[in-house]
Order: C-alpha cells, then sequence, then structure tokens
C-alpha cells in the first residue's frame, strides 16, 4: 500500500475510533497491517531531513521516494518485506499511558520474534527492538507514534525480508554508527513467511492487551 493511502486509512479508523469512545460501544482498537511501496520517511524534527543521505536522483534511480510523516522519531525506510504495524489504539479506554503504549509494542515485537526463535530485547538509550549480531546491537524493528485526543496513530516497522541496502540511504532513525538487520538475516532459510509474522504478532499483541487488563 501507499505510504499516503495508508496514513488516509490510518486517519479513517482514529476518527472511527475516537467516536466508538463517545459511543462508550464497539471496539477501543484497530490494527492496520501493510507493506509499503519503498519510501523513505521524514518526521518533522528540525534536524531529520539531513539524515537522508541520498540526492532526490539517487532515490529516483532506486526506486525509493520520500514522504513527511507527523510520527514522533526521526528518519525510517518502509518498503516490501517490512510488516508495518498501525496501532489505532485509544488509550483511554484501554487504560494506557502513551509510555506504557511504546513499551507494549516493543514487548508485542520481543514475543514475536522469540516465536520464531531470536532473542530480542529494548534498548534503553534508543526506542525499538534490537538483537545481537556479531557482538552488536542491531535494530529489527523501528517504533513511531503519535497521539491525538489520546488515540495513536502510527506504531512499528519490523524487517522480516527487508532491502536492508535501502537503509543506507539514510541515517536510520537519526541514530549515527548503529546497523540494521531482518529476519533474513538472521535465520537464513528458516526465516517465516510474513503471514506467519503477522499472525504471531497479533496474537501478541492482543495476549499483552489482555495481561495488561485491557481486554
Amino acid at each position: 500500500m501507499d505510504y499516503a493511502r495508508a496514513y488516509e486509512r490510518q486517519v479513517s479508523l482514529n476518527e472511527a475510533v475516537l467516536a466508538r469512545r463517545d459511543q462508550s460501544a464497539g471496539a477501543p482498537a484497530e490494527l492496520l497491517l501493510v507493506e509499503h511501496d519503498p519510501v523513505i520517511t521524514v518526521s518533522r524534527r528540525p534536524d531529520a531531513p539531513g539524515h537522508v543521505l541520498a540526492s532526490e536522483e539517487t532515490l529516483r534511480q532506486r526506486g525509493v521516494s520520500l514522504a513527511q510523516t507527523n510520527r514522533g522519531g526521526d528518519v525510517t525506510y518502509h518498503g516490501p518485506g517490512q510488516l508495518v504495524a498501525y496501532a489505532i489504539f485509544d488509550l483511554k479506554r484501554l487504560r494506557l499511558g502513551i509510555h506504557e503504549h511504546s513499551r507494549l509494542l516493543e514487548a508485542s515485537v520481543i514475543d514475536t520474534l522469540s516465536a520464531f526463535g531470536v532473542n530480542a530485547r529494548r534498548d534503553p538509550e534508543a526506542t525499538g527492538v534490537w538483537v545481537e549480531r556479531q557482538g552488536v546491537n542491531a535494530k529489527i524493528c523501528a517504533i513511531g507514534i503519535r497521539v491525538r485526543r489520546w488515540v495513536t496513530l502510527h506504531g512499528l516497522a519490523l524487517n522480516i525480508r527487508t532491502d536492508l541496502s535501502h537503509f543506507d540511504l539514510i541515517v536510520p532513525c537519526g541514530l549515527h554508527g548503529r546497523t540494521v538487520t531482518s529476519l533474513e538475516r538472521l535465520l537464513g532459510d528458516q526465516t517465516p513467511s510474513m503471514d506467519q509474522v503477522k499472525g504471531a504478532l497479533v496474537e501478541a499483541l492482543a495476549s499483552r492487551l489482555r495481561d495488561h487488563g485491557a481486554g
């Protein structure tokens, strides 16, 4: 799905979830699972545009578009083989704080990766989910959110069979000297399918919400 189309869908779902709060009825959350065409998204941080390392001509040659985004975070890449999960959650009805929401997304990804034999963890100095590869912390999942009237937008991007060379076009998440990885790089021929990862992530999110007491 095109990034702009996906954002329009998010806004529509955000409004629907808000309307349900006012009616005190209906599901307090929606989850949109997509893969994007190759795109670099740039947040509103003043220094974020400087973290795009490639020229417009290079981006055209590589088939990568550029898009502005209103999520938190910095610069990141989305493309085929990467699972993007947009979590449209009513934090009030789910009894979640903003920080708790981000941690819940991270924990759900860690649970998902564990289901496929990958040991992942948080980094106290950087949002997202990380794995150790050849003695180096590598980012496998980026997280960035926005909150509107206590209903979230955006979410997470988990690298499954992503073209990691496209991350060379940016400073991922504005973190100099950090590297990225994918399930395919970690597991090779044992890499699960996109549908398998989707199923595991949905199960992990639901389990974490139940554990939180959010239903």
